[in-house]
């Protein structure tokens, strides 16, 4: 029972992975569709004044976009967690289907690529959110503008861009990431949990084996009993 309860946490917690990794890459790959292939992360620029024929107003002019590598690394470390999540919850749950347990090796390997994963998805977590504060601040002036971020992407910004909905789409992908990042952790202590057990299990195991060679090469009371007699006589 405390097996199968293990097993059913174990799988929660990659589907819970998987479900928040979908919720990154999906707003992230329309965001990178509707810039055009531009990041929109650590992007920098500045409100200017346009002298118009009729009217004189502002528009927000871009001054440097941001690394492609920034969106590119989120994207694929949200991808790879997709796929190993994925991949874990099906052999975790063909484990609780069958009802017993992997290998002392798969328990580490799989504490390896949670660990892993826990950085990674962290790494990405934390570049989606200051880039993310950075475009945020640049668009906003520090809040100088009179309009919020949020406000501001229903405002046509003429970035020869679709910008209608990019403080949603980054806004998922944070929290996409970070409640990935915590599935991840979670994942990783109940792997630990499960190498230490197992560690502690063959410890076991290998003291009654122990104890039993002693067992078998002591001689028994009867014996060592008529061997003195036998010296006696």
């Amino acid at each position: 029972m405390a097996l199968n309860n293990f097993l059913f946490a174990q799988c929660a917690c990659y589907f819970l992975a998987f479900l928040f990794s979908f919720v990154v890459v999906v707003p992230l790959s329309e965001n990178g569709h509707d810039f055009r292939g531009r990041c929109l992360l650590f992007t920098e620029g500045m409100w200017l004044s346009a002298n118009l024929t009729v009217q004189e107003r502002e528009r927000f002019t871009v001054q440097e976009w941001g690394p492609p590598a920034a969106c590119r690394f989120a994207l694929l470390a949200s991808l790879l967690s997709l796929l190993l999540a994925a991949a874990h919850a099906w052999r975790t749950l063909f484990f609780l289907c069958k009802g017993h347990e992997g290998s002392f090796l798969y328990a580490f390997l799989n504490l390896l690529v949670s660990a892993f994963l826990v950085f990674l998805v962290f790494i990405a977590s934390t570049i989606v959110s200051v880039g993310f504060t950075m475009w945020c601040d640049a668009v906003t002036e520090k809040g100088t503008v009179p309009h919020s971020c949020e406000e501001l992407q229903d405002v046509d910004l003429e970035l020869n861009a679709d910008n209608s909905a990019f403080y949603d789409q980054l806004a998922v992908a944070q929290f996409g990431l970070w409640a990935s990042w915590l599935a991840w952790l979670a994942i990783t202590i109940l792997a630990f949990l499960k190498v230490y057990h197992n560690y502690r299990q063959e410890d076991l195991l290998d003291k009654l084996v122990h104890e039993k060679e002693l067992l078998l090469a002591r001689p028994a009371p009867h014996a060592a009993f008529q061997g003195e007699k036998s010296a006696v006589i």
